[in-house]
């Protein structure tokens, strides 16, 4: 087998956490934020999560599994995209965990990501997970 990363990006909101986990799973929010994906799923542990959309032109479909689901905590979901060119197969899905934390004025969401195919890509999810954070930032502190 050939190793594995992991990756992490976390950020600090002047928002609550309510506000936080409904942003993270509201479809709505989620497509403000999140260059314009279509995420689908019920958020039940169990369940299918898609993220749909266009990038640069090309159509993506990126999929997993909701493994837990814990309300304004944590969520965790296996992950596999399009864009890696790796096959669809279940060793070739990341592992991706929102953890929650905070009260009613200031929250942090952290994402921690395993099993990223290469140093390459666990440098590039992280910055792509900070553009996101940055984005989800700016809209929850807009006045």
């Amino acid at each position: 087998m050939n190793k594995r990363f992991q990756a992490k990006a976390t950020i600090n909101l002047n928002a609550p956490v309510s506000q936080l986990w409904d942003a993270l799973i509201n479809p709505e929010i989620i497509r403000q934020y999140f260059w314009g994906t279509n995420a689908v799923s019920d958020w039940k542990k169990g369940s299918p999560l898609y993220f749909r959309g266009e990038w640069e032109g090309k159509s993506y479909e990126d999929k997993g599994i909701i493994l837990d689901i814990q309300k304004e905590r944590m969520l965790r979901y296996t992950h596999w995209s399009s864009f890696t060119g790796e096959a669809d197969i279940p060793e070739n899905y990341m592992t991706i965990t929102y953890f929650v934390s905070g009260n009613e004025r200031k929250s942090t969401w952290e994402v921690e990501m395993d099993n990223i195919r290469s140093e390459e890509a666990a440098a590039h999810s992280v910055t792509n997970w900070n553009a996101v954070m940055a984005s989800l930032k700016a809209l929850l502190e807009k006045e």
